[in-house]
């Protein structure tokens, strides 16, 4: 299984679109993690980039991000992968959050940057 982090200095990036990377770790059947990648973030904004496809294809699964709008969140899991929001702080401490199952969805989406995304 792989999850993916919208990824700045080694931090989640609050903002989903704007990320410099994504930190992507694949989980063993134990679910522990045994390879972290970097993938490149697209240019613009990440809804109307190609990254959910891309990230499906790795075999991305889950997204655990900071702050997202319903776009994106639909265009993930349009793709399979699930959106996991609310989350902050170091990538590698909120990855080992989820894997220990202390760590769910806010709900709560972004709409504040006003442009198409956050529809």
């Amino acid at each position: 299984m792989k999850i993916a982090l919208p990824t700045k200095d080694s931090m989640i990036d609050s903002h989903f679109g704007h990320c410099d990377h994504f930190t992507v770790f694949t989980l063993n059947e134990n679910k522990e993690i045994i390879l972290e990648e970097k993938i490149q973030s697209p240019v613009g904004c990440g809804c109307k980039s190609n990254i959910a496809g891309t990230l499906a294809e790795l075999g991305v699964k889950v997204m655990l991000a900071g702050n997202m709008g319903d776009g994106a969140v639909n265009v993930l899991g349009s793709n399979g992968i699930k959106v996991v929001r609310g989350c902050s702080g170091n990538v590698r401490t909120v990855a080992d959050k989820w894997i220990s199952g202390n760590l769910t969805d806010s709900g709560i989406g972004c709409s504040a940057h006003g442009h198409e995304c956050s529809n």
